[in-house]
């Protein structure tokens, strides 16, 4: 009698299962201790976890973070690939739509150095601080043709390299390609001379593109020969090109492409955020060096 006695109070000390408090149990979850009932133990490496802890983690201690699959360059996988690249191509159709039901609003975001020319005192441009035409300028376009063959090499190059790169890591591209073709046109063209489009950006992702294509072992062959014929149409004289912002963002995209996809992976986020940084800072150099000269 004794001991029957002394087992029902054991029993009653017992606690309650979290989630059924009615159950008592004496299993607790390995990683918060907290009891758990044999309808919520998960099976772990060692003992049992709760279903909290097993949905919050990968089970085995690590962060929930680090068993999801990444990317050649460390980015996330989404579930729409392709995602920035239409918001992207949506902004650039969006305003050329509204240039053309408006042409003086190309006038207020095209990139231009300063404007009204000698003798009049320039009172619009890059160099009377309107550094917005910078940004603005990579998605305008005044031609059919022109937005036509953009938005179709961006949609070719912009969906692979957003899907190999991560959304974050393939935004920073584009914006660091295309604010290094409007630095370099800025730079080295004339300041009252007009230039507008997503070319430079475009060109980083050939850049990029060539040197993820270069570290998968892929076939250069047909990248080059595309390159090469879109070289060859931006010094065409006869089509007026800015082969400035072409080349300034060729070279922005070949450096911090090749900083994505070849960051080794202990250092991989400092190194491919502190390369687009640098070339920020070169850009910011130049922007700064041609309204010194204009100013």
């Amino acid at each position: 009698m004794d001991q029957a006695a002394g087992s029902s109070q054991d029993a009653q000390s017992l606690p309650g299962c979290y989630r059924h408090p009615d159950r008592e149990t004496g299993i607790r979850c390995t990683r918060c201790e907290r009891p758990i009932c044999p309808e919520c133990m998960v099976s772990a490496s060692v003992g049992f976890q709760c279903p909290d802890c097993v949905r919050g983690g990968s089970g085995t201690g690590h962060a929930p973070t680090a068993s999801q699959p990444r990317t050649i360059a460390g980015g996330t996988i989404a579930a729409d690939p392709r995602l920035l690249t239409k918001i992207l191509i949506g902004i650039n159709l969006a305003i050329f739509i509204a240039g053309r039901a408006n042409s003086s609003l190309l006038n207020d975001l095209v990139l231009i150095g300063a404007w009204p020319p000698a003798p009049f005192v320039p009172d619009e441009g890059v160099a009377d601080g309107e550094w917005y035409r910078l940004v603005t300028s990579m998605f305008t376009h005044q031609e059919i043709w022109h937005i036509a063959f953009n938005m179709l090499s961006l949609w070719w190059l912009g969906g692979p390299l957003e899907a190999a790169l991560g959304r974050a890591r393939y935004l920073a591209l584009y914006f660091v390609s295309g604010l290094a073709g409007s630095a370099l046109a800025y730079l080295l063209t004339s300041p009252t001379t007009a230039t507008l489009g997503a070319s430079g950006a475009i060109f980083g992702l050939f850049g990029a593109t060539g040197v993820l294509m270069r570290r998968l072992n892929y076939d250069l062959r047909p990248i080059i020969a595309l390159l090469v014929i879109n070289l060859i149409f931006t010094f065409n004289p006869g089509f007026n090109i800015s082969w400035q912002a072409h080349i300034g963002g060729l070279i922005a995209g070949l450096v911090t492409g090749y900083a994505m996809v070849h960051a080794p992976r202990e250092r991989r986020a400092l190194i491919q955020y502190g390369t687009c940084a640098l070339v920020l800072v070169v850009v910011v150099g130049m922007t700064l060096l041609r309204t010194a000269q204009l100013t």
